[in-house]
């Protein structure tokens, strides 16, 4: 993340934000069960607020500064910080009941390694694990936001085939004028290709 995005991630509007309107939006009649993975936390304002409502967190992240931070900050609660890449998870098939994303999947540098996240979350769920989550819409301000950082807008429009083929199923997405949501289930056995 560039240094905007650093700052806008640990800001306490940002917080309000994701306390008002995302998580509420996101996981709205959403069970994600007892023990969930979150991809892509960052600096963990999600994490602060998704801890309270599962038994067992594992969050993910790849930038060893923010999973370190993050890690120390939830020491001794009931999350799990790691510094991995989540499109490669060292963890084994079926770990978890339910899957989170929010406000990440942009970062990630191409299509193709996307799929590959997407791949692996439907790997690592349990079947009929819920994964859910939400991602930004491209506008003048959100591409302002990334000048010298990594983005790669996803469609919401084309995301309902990507996480079919990913292993998920009964996908719904919905889109407002700033992000889109999605939810879906993870059914039998994913495709380990990701595409």
């Amino acid at each position: 993340m560039n240094l905007i995005h650093r700052w806008l991630c640990r800001s306490a509007h940002w917080k309000t934000v994701v306390e008002t309107y995302i998580l509420p939006w996101v996981l709205d009649d959403v069970d994600l069960g007892p023990n969930v993975i979150e991809v892509g936390p960052g600096p963990g304002i999600t994490t602060d607020l998704l801890r309270t409502r599962v038994e067992s967190l594992t969050c993910v992240e790849i930038d060893r500064t923010l999973a370190d931070s993050l890690s120390r900050r939830m020491a001794g609660r009931n999350v799990t910080v790691l510094c991995e890449d989540a499109t490669a998870l060292p963890l084994p098939d079926e770990t978890f009941d339910g899957a989170v994303s929010f406000t990440m999947l942009h970062h990630v540098p191409s299509a193709a390694l996307q799929d590959r996240l997407l791949a692996e979350v439907a790997r690592v769920l349990r079947p009929r694990g819920v994964f859910a989550g939400t991602d930004s819409i491209s506008s003048p301000l959100f591409r302002l936001m990334h000048v010298f950082d990594t983005m790669v807008v996803v469609n919401p429009n084309s995301f309902p085939k990507r996480l079919e083929a990913a292993g998920f199923a009964d996908v719904q997405v919905d889109v407002n004028q700033y992000a889109f949501r999605f939810r879906a289930r993870r059914v039998g056995k994913p495709n380990r290709s990701g595409t």
